[in-house]
């Protein structure tokens, strides 16, 4: 019986390593969490048995809170910036997304162009008669700081400079409560992510005469176009390569194939005009955006 005893004791002991690592710990950007994260936690836990906690907090707090090996994996949606807190980390792109323009539901504006979209954000324009709306001042609502995934992409993307100053009339610390503002506000305007966007109760605008439909990114006809990332250690643990495999198979893709997000195979055509346009914006540095 004692003998027993002890085999059962070392197998429970031999097991903890393993029963301690059976959850995993996501932190990351509003975007990607609505892009795909929920969903994709659920069929992990189901095909490999392995919970993963998911919570928001930012694209910045994603890449450094894995950095600081405060969370197991992470997800972004910009790429990685030239500071010590983000260091250790590597960005292994699962999907696309894109920014997107947007304001309120009742608004009757319903298009914007480029040039147009560049005047609005840095003061040129005031005034939504000059976009065909009403006489009525432009509430420009942008994230507050500059790491912000949708801050520093959209002054990448839209303006070429990730120090661009927008002619904000109120800051956000974060999505939410940003989208919630334009939701309640006829004249605002804001730069979101689609994925997000679309469950919201709000208007999103055609650039350029065309709608951020799922064939529209993937073709890279609508513009404004950026990869998702999962962020892991650069050395990971044998459970998070588990889950990054997992997002990249087939069967994950499938769960962010059914959200509507763009997967990868469906962007692989998007990667040669965007990594020219960053080259110009953040360099050719490999590993800050690949």
């Amino acid at each position: 019986m004692k003998t027993k005893l002890t085999h059962l004791c070392i197998t429970v002991l031999l097991a903890m390593p393993y029963l301690a690592h059976a959850e995993l710990k996501w932190t990351g950007c509003g975007i990607s969490k609505k892009a795909y994260m929920s969903e994709l936690a659920s069929a992990f836990e189901q095909a490999k048995g392995v919970k993963i906690v998911v919570s928001g907090g930012g694209a910045t707090k994603g890449i450094r809170d894995t950095a600081a090996g405060k969370s197991d994996v992470g997800g972004s949606c910009r790429h990685l910036i030239f500071e010590d807190a983000e260091k250790g980390v590597k960005l292994h792109a699962v999907a696309w997304d894109a920014l997107v323009i947007i304001t309120h539901k009742d608004n009757v504006v319903s298009d914007i162009s480029y040039e147009n979209l560049k005047k609005v954000f840095s003061g040129e324009i005031s005034n939504w008669q000059d976009l065909g709306g009403d006489d009525a001042p432009i509430d420009v609502l942008v994230r507050k700081g500059k790491t912000s995934g949708v801050g520093m992409m959209a002054r990448e993307l839209i303006f070429g400079d990730a120090d661009f100053e927008f002619r904000g009339s109120r800051e956000f610390p974060s999505t939410g409560p940003l989208e919630k503002a334009v939701e309640s506000s006829k004249y605002a305007i804001a730069i979101d992510g689609i994925s997000s966007a679309r469950k919201r109760d709000l208007k999103i605008l055609q650039l350029n005469g065309m709608a951020p439909t799922v064939e529209n990114i993937s073709s890279g006809q609508y513009l404004l176009y950026r990869p998702l990332y999962i962020v892991t250690a650069a050395k990971m643990t044998p459970e998070v390569q588990k889950f990054v495999k997992f997002v990249k198979s087939p069967e994950g893709q499938q769960v962010i194939a059914e959200q509507q997000t763009v997967t990868l195979a469906q962007g692989s055509g998007l990667w040669k005009p965007y990594r020219e346009h960053m080259k110009t914006v953040v360099g050719a540095n490999k590993g800050v955006f690949e």
